[in-house]
């Protein structure tokens, strides 16, 4: 299934979209989707209904992120192999883990800010995978199993605060709007092999990212066994799985950094698409 959360003069609203592209409507059998609506049995009921019956949602929809009430906002470094070295960086031997603020959650085609101060705001495309069932201790083998679903996540990036504030990498990336996030969430089931997805990202009709989740150094399964010893993840924590290259501080000889009326457009195989005005921050 591919859910989705829309914005109304109401609130935000739950939606789904059927086997034939048309978006509905799902607030008659859930109330959003939220960590509580991950659940196996929920998701299970969601997917046993007629989605002809729901009512067809018209016009372009206001995305809001495909997931509400998120918990944890976890993020993985340098994990493909194509962009550690484009940096300059070594492989990791471990996953390298940063924290993104959930205040930085913003919807799939909402405006990014350049926040004052900025020089080098930066894109990076990224499979975000969605914690459907909880997760402790579990195993590479088993930790698919703990998957709602993934979708589409931008790890917007401030380099010279990552790099220059001293300190975490968490300073350069939680911006307000630098995690758009969605526009669906794409259930476990219609991604059977979460390493076998096309990337994309476009700066101003350019093509800047082209990659591919075969060439992650650690896998999604990889990921969630080397977190769950660390912490429990639980329903609606958020992982984004690292980068491939083509950044705009990786741009030879001179990197190339966002400015105010750029748009990007990101893509995933299978999980939709994104698409962001750049503004500065007021």
């Amino acid at each position: 299934m591919k859910l989705f959360r829309y914005r109304t003069a109401e609130g935000v609203r739950p939606g789904l979209i059927d086997s034939e592209g048309v978006p509905r409507d799902l607030a008659q059998h859930v109330a959003d989707v939220t960590p509580e609506t991950l659940n196996p049995s929920v998701l299970a009921a969601i997917a046993a209904l007629d989605a002809r019956a729901l009512p067809e949602l018209e016009g372009a929809l206001d995305y809001a992120p495909c997931v509400g009430g998120i918990g944890k906002f976890l993020c993985i470094g340098l994990n493909y192999s194509d962009h550690a070295q484009e940096v300059g960086a070594s492989p990791p031997a471990h996953p390298i883990l940063f924290m993104k603020a959930n205040s930085a959650i913003i919807g799939a085609c909402d405006d990014v800010c350049i926040p004052r101060g900025s020089k080098a705001t930066d894109w990076e495309v990224e499979l975000g995978v969605v914690i459907g069932q909880a997760a402790k201790y579990v195993t590479v083998e088993d930790a698919l199993d703990h998957v709602a679903g993934y979708c589409v996540v931008n790890d917007v990036s401030e380099r010279d605060f990552q790099m220059q504030l001293t300190g975490q990498w968490t300073k350069g990336k939680s911006c307000d709007t630098f995690g758009p996030i969605g526009p669906w969430l794409v259930t476990a089931d219609e991604v059977p092999d979460p390493q076998a997805l096309d990337l994309s990202c476009d700066v101003n009709g350019q093509r800047m990212q082209t990659g591919h989740t075969s060439r992650m150094i650690f896998s999604v399964a990889e990921i969630i066994s080397h977190l769950s010893q660390l912490m429990t993840l639980h329903p609606g924590d958020v992982i984004a799985t690292g980068t491939p290259p083509g950044v705009g501080m990786g741009q030879k000889p001179t990197p190339i950094f966002l400015q105010e009326g750029d748009v990007m457009e990101l893509e995933i195989q299978g999980l939709g698409r994104q698409r962001q005005n750049l503004r500065a921050d007021q």
